[in-house]
């Protein structure tokens, strides 16, 4: 087995962990590709044993049997692009701070490798989502797993935003932006847009537009296999795509479609981990004194 190490920035406090976990990778004969860039930020503070390097979707593609991501959700999301559609599992050691997504406590290296090693572990197969347009905004990869959002530029006023659910018309919203989030997006972005928290099962996506001038404008729930389309007018004819954290320009000649992607990602979780208790954990309910 070979696992493939991914972060996106090197923290000189990662050090003790990232060596705990190659030592156990080490003990256990599990091969180590470590993510080029990363690797050299941190080989300073490695052993001098040599550790081969992956760079891209090709290389994990061809090479790697597991992506442990080494961060926060934002590092995890980043491995989307390494993995796209090779079914490769991606498991996240949260060293950030919220961490719905990179659940695995860094104190639980060894827990997780054995957990690896002995094939306890589980994966959640998660929706994504991905954009269709006329003319080409996210090249290759042009789908996502939290949300896609459509958001005016920093200096323009309002924009507005006409929906489409399978060709039929729903709603024009007059607001900042509009979010389709996924479940697993359901508490990121569109949580903080007043948007409903979705089991990852929920088998839907979430409209949620973004600060709406237009108060009676609320969160609408879908089936995930509508085929959602916009039409987009604003003052500048320009505004802001995003998938997850990639954000492009486009304007309003750009025909915009998005779907449910035809492949999902595989996300490990510890074999005690469950949807019900990160909810508790990361929202801090309960946290009354009167609970206590």
């Amino acid at each position: 087995m070979t696992i493939g190490i991914y972060s996106r920035v090197y923290k000189e406090d990662h050090t003790p962990y990232v060596l705990e976990l190659l030592q156990q990778l080490h003990k256990h004969d599990i091969d180590v590709l470590m993510f080029d860039e990363y690797h050299k930020a941190i080989k300073k503070n490695l052993p001098k044993q040599k550790i081969n390097t992956f760079k891209n979707h090709s290389d994990v593609k061809n090479k790697v049997d597991l992506l442990l991501a080494l961060g926060g959700d934002g590092t995890l999301l980043d491995t989307l692009q390494l993995v796209r559609n090779s079914e490769i599992p991606v498991a996240g050691i949260n060293m950030g701070r919220l961490g719905f997504l990179a659940d695995i406590h860094k104190e639980e290296i060894k827990e997780l490798v054995e957990s690896i090693q002995q094939n306890t572990y589980t994966i959640e197969n998660r929706v994504l989502i991905s954009v269709e347009s006329n003319k080409p905004i996210f090249g290759e990869v042009n789908f996502g797993l939290n949300e896609f959002t459509i958001h005016k530029t920093d200096s323009s006023s309002m924009i507005v935003v006409h929906v489409y659910l399978n060709g039929e018309f729903l709603n024009s919203f007059w607001a900042d932006g509009l979010i389709v989030a996924t479940p697993t997006g359901s508490t990121a972005y569109s949580l903080s847009c007043g948007g409903p928290i979705m089991f990852p099962d929920s088998g839907a996506f979430v409209i949620t537009p973004v600060a709406p001038h237009n108060l009676n404008a609320r969160p609408i729930i879908i089936p995930d296999n509508t085929i959602l389309s916009f039409e987009v007018e604003c003052r500048s004819n320009n505004f802001l795509c995003s998938i997850d954290s990639r954000s492009k320009h486009a304007d309003t000649t750009h025909q915009l479609a998005v779907k449910k992607a035809p492949f999902t990602l595989k996300l490990v979780r510890m074999p005690e981990s469950s949807y019900l208790k990160t909810l508790r954990e990361k929202l801090s309910w309960g946290e009354d004194t009167r609970n206590r």
